[in-house]
């Protein structure tokens, strides 16, 4: 489980965050939707530690956020940002094979080749992965990046929209391979997203945030109501059944 207690952020004397308190179950999909300037990426960079929140708690299983030692954070949870900077003349694989630091400081086993392999083939980046990553588009790069995050091998995923740049087709992939990280690998991955109708077809749980506060935690179900994405996006929205699935529309009023 991530249990966030009593956390904010501000900046300039401006809280952009909190106080947030929100538990977060262990296995599955849990997405963080809202509008731009919400907090959504504000809350996913303080759990994993790579923004610190200036006050509350933030526990990942038996640790705490705060206090845990780098390494064993890094064995616990990864985390794919919403900027990457890279260097162009890697390649697929090597960029890959960061992900295996926390394990290996540097030195790759057999155990980590192999589980560099299983990454880059679960991302379907196999007959990629001797190219440079400046060759790649943006949604080969992307996918290699989530390749990178998950050959860390952690038990919590935490993506900061990891559709971007991606086109309808290798959005619906790539969200198939994050349902698949949860399910077939055993992953509780928290992803922030925009489009609410990936939310809505691939997370077992969605946490609805708007400046910078939880406005509704729950299921698709609950969570898809006029009422309630109307008051998070404060805009007209439709709610309408298709293919079995409630579907969110938007329009001018």
């Amino acid at each position: 489980m991530i249990a966030l207690t009593g956390v904010e952020k501000h900046y300039a004397g401006r809280r952009v965050l909190g106080p947030i308190d929100l538990a977060i179950e262990r296995g599955g999909v849990t997405a963080l939707i809202g509008p731009n300037g919400a907090g959504k990426s504000t809350m996913l960079t303080i759990i994993g530690r790579l923004l610190d929140a200036d006050s509350g708690r933030v526990v990942i299983g038996d640790l705490d956020v705060r206090a845990a030692k780098p390494r064993d954070l890094a064995r616990a949870v990864s985390i794919l940002r919403q900027e990457n900077h890279f260097m162009s003349r890697l390649t697929v694989r090597q960029l890959v094979t960061f992900g295996r630091f926390p394990h290996s400081a540097g030195r790759i086993t057999a155990a980590d080749a192999a589980a560099i392999d299983s990454a880059i083939a679960f991302l379907d980046l196999t007959a990629m992965e001797h190219r440079f990553i400046d060759e790649l588009s943006g949604g080969q790069r992307q996918r290699a990046f989530v390749a990178m995050v998950l050959a860390q091998d952690t038990d919590y995923v935490l993506l900061d929209e990891p559709l971007t740049g991606l086109d309808m087709r290798h959005a619906v992939s790539m969200m198939g391979q994050v349902r698949a990280a949860a399910d077939a690998l055993g992953k509780t991955v928290v992803l922030v997203i925009h489009d609410v109708n990936f939310a809505a077809a691939y997370a077992d749980r969605i946490v609805a945030l708007a400046d910078g506060r939880v406005v509704a935690s729950g299921t698709p179900d609950e969570i898809f109501t006029p009422e309630v994405l109307q008051r998070v996006f404060d805009t007209p929205v439709e709610v309408v059944e298709h293919g079995g699935s409630r579907v969110a529309v938007y329009y001018r009023p």
